[in-house]
């Protein structure tokens, strides 16, 4: 469900590196991107940990691609907008039309004034909670977005290199086509970060801290309300503030959750399985053509996303292994959701050619 929506029906407040493949298969790659070579993976978990939309762990082939080296940043994401004049989800007044299909049919119109732009804020409970209720710990903020990750008063100035936060699907996959990108597949985001760990708990091995260094901006202590912040950070980081996966990947976990171009079901990993046959290699699957999802139960459109966040805690939900997957409509943002994005030689070499026919030379690069 929208998170606005759910605040419509329940009381919630209103208001070292690791080793550097090549980065490039030809000359003339995108800035700031790394190659991901074509191959095969084991995609999803049957470990302790796992949760059901995670089973089985099954082999999945994907060709190759280029993905965005780090998220996309609040500098990235601000010449976007200049350029183009976007105005993200956020800042738009919602309309009750697009709220009332995902709610229970009858739900009643709030009184006029009601519906305001915004977005989702964490905010720390004063002491333990029930763990299944998140409304506890979310708080629908007006005037929150992307220039203003914490409300109306904050701002994003000096923190350029901060993943951009409150995007929604339809935002991050706006930013992704005028950058002659587009969203990553479930399958193309794992298999990226799995490299160099195929098969493995976590994106750099068995171990959450491995000879006592953090990996990865995730929640350190009791969830939700009381963070002792061992690995440095309370919110999201500057990008590249841990150490790198194998390929030079930056933040494939925690920090905040990425977008993905996948529609989410809870068995669909089971029912690949199952049309293929035990031990196939399944190659460039895609997600269901609409939504399955129990959290959002009225939601035609519920979309996966990856990585976790600064919010993850082994009590909660581990959800910084690769094979986490969490769903969201995609007019939802959060100041621990943001995203990343892919393209290919056939989608990047149509985006320069594109480029060089409306303004007579080639686009410069999207870069800090």
């Amino acid at each position: 469900m929208n998170f606005l929506a759910l605040a419509l029906v329940t009381p919630m407040v209103a208001q070292g590196a690791a080793p550097v493949a090549p980065k490039t298969p030809t000359p003339g790659a995108p800035s700031g991107m790394v190659w991901v070579e074509p191959g095969t993976f084991t995609m999803g978990w049957d470990g302790e940990e796992g949760r059901p939309d995670e089973r089985p762990a099954h082999r999945v082939q994907v060709d190759g691609f280029w993905l965005d080296e780090t998220e996309v940043t609040n500098a990235q994401f601000a010449r976007f907008v200049k350029a183009t004049g976007y105005r993200t989800t956020a800042e738009v007044v919602p309309s009750w039309e697009d709220l009332a299909a995902q709610l229970p049919p009858g739900t009643p119109e709030p009184p006029p004034g009601t519906l305001v732009a915004g977005s989702l804020i964490f905010a720390k409970t004063p002491g333990p909670v029930d763990l299944r209720d998140y409304s506890k710990w979310w708080a629908w903020t007006p005037g929150a977005d992307w220039r203003h990750p914490k409300g109306p008063g904050s701002s994003i100035e000096g923190k350029d290199a901060h993943p951009v936060v409150h995007v929604s699907w339809f935002d991050a996959a706006a930013y992704a086509a005028w950058a002659g990108k587009r969203l990553p597949s479930e399958a193309e985001w794992e298999r990226a970060a799995r490299a160099g760990s195929d098969g493995q708990r976590y994106m750099w091995g068995s171990e959450l801290v491995p000879e006592g260094v953090h990996r990865a901006n995730i929640w350190q202590g009791r969830f939700p309300f009381e963070n002792k912040l061992a690995d440095g950070f309370d919110v999201a980081a500057p990008v590249g503030s841990f150490p790198p996966n194998a390929l030079g990947l930056y933040d494939m976990s925690g920090n905040v959750w990425e977008w993905t171009s996948d529609q989410f079901q809870p068995d669909l990993y089971e029912q690949r399985v199952r049309a293929s046959g035990p031990g196939s290699v399944i190659k460039n699957p895609k997600g269901p053509e609409r939504a399955a999802d129990p959290r959002n139960p009225y939601a035609r459109d519920s979309y996966v996303q990856k990585g976790g966040s600064f919010l993850c805690h082994a009590d909660y939900c581990s959800s910084y292994r690769p094979s986490a997957r969490m769903a969201t409509p995609p007019d939802s943002g959060m100041n621990h959701l943001g995203f990343r994005c892919v393209t290919t030689p056939v989608l990047w070499r149509a985006h320069l050619e594109r480029a060089e026919a409306k303004e007579g030379t080639p686009p410069e690069p999207v870069k800090d």
